[in-house]
């Protein structure tokens, strides 16, 4: 599996990659994917970056792990593949987008239509084996990552960044709160939304009156 990254990342990262760590990983991973089922497709492990450049970031939300179930994961978080069930966290996501800002709920759980729109929908652990859950994380991929958020926060300005649960929220600590917009609230998932920590946190509508108050286009969710 070759480093294919979008060129904007490619510049901005290149350092993460010719450093010991990646290239073990990239060992790892490659290994992985020859000897087991994983997910995602290696062609997709990188797809949050190619479908948002990095000029091109305006929202930053951060997810975990990769779905890994059979054809969910499409490299972007929360997100699966165009005719996927949509996972629990998913459906109360478009749940609070639908009551925050009164749209219907889509059919499609494909993201892909956020990334392209300036929001990195990044996972901080980019591949997983099939069927078991955080298989590959402690690996490298959470260092990769971690330098992925240290690196828009230090080089870009006013972006929004989404952190949803405890683990997201960890990743604060990365980020320069004088610099850029952070919303947190509780994770998705059931365990969460349903004792309150999700729903009601308006994060669509209010990453929209930031970007809007920056002279940037709106987000359409």
């Amino acid at each position: 599996m070759p480093v294919q990254i979008h060129p904007s990342w490619k510049k901005k990262l290149q350092n993460e990659f010719e450093q010991d760590y990646f290239k073990q990983l990239i060992q790892f991973v490659k290994k992985e994917y020859s000897a087991n089922t994983c997910y995602p497709k290696g062609n997709d492990v990188f797809a949050a970056f190619d479908h948002c450049p990095f000029d091109e970031t305006k929202v930053v939300l951060i997810g975990q792990d990769p779905y890994h179930g059979p054809e969910q994961a499409n490299g972007l978080c929360f997100s699966v593949k165009d005719g996927i069930s949509h996972p629990p966290s998913l459906i109360n996501i478009f749940k609070e987008i639908t009551t925050d800002l009164g749209v219907p709920y889509p059919k499609s759980g494909n993201l892909e239509r956020w990334a392209d729109q300036g929001v990195l929908l990044l996972n901080a652990t980019l591949t997983v084996r099939a069927h078991e859950a955080g298989s590959h994380q402690g690996k490298g991929w959470e260092k990769f990552t971690d330098a992925v958020i240290k690196t828009l926060s230090h080089e870009k300005e006013q972006l929004v960044f989404l952190l949803w649960g405890g683990f997201a929220k960890k990743k604060t600590k990365l980020i320069d709160a004088n610099k850029h917009h952070i919303l947190t609230s509780g994770h998705p998932s059931p365990l969460s939304a349903n004792r309150g920590y999700w729903f009601g946190n308006k994060h669509f509508s209010k990453t929209n009156t930031i970007l809007s108050s920056l002279g940037n286009k709106t987000i359409d969710w």
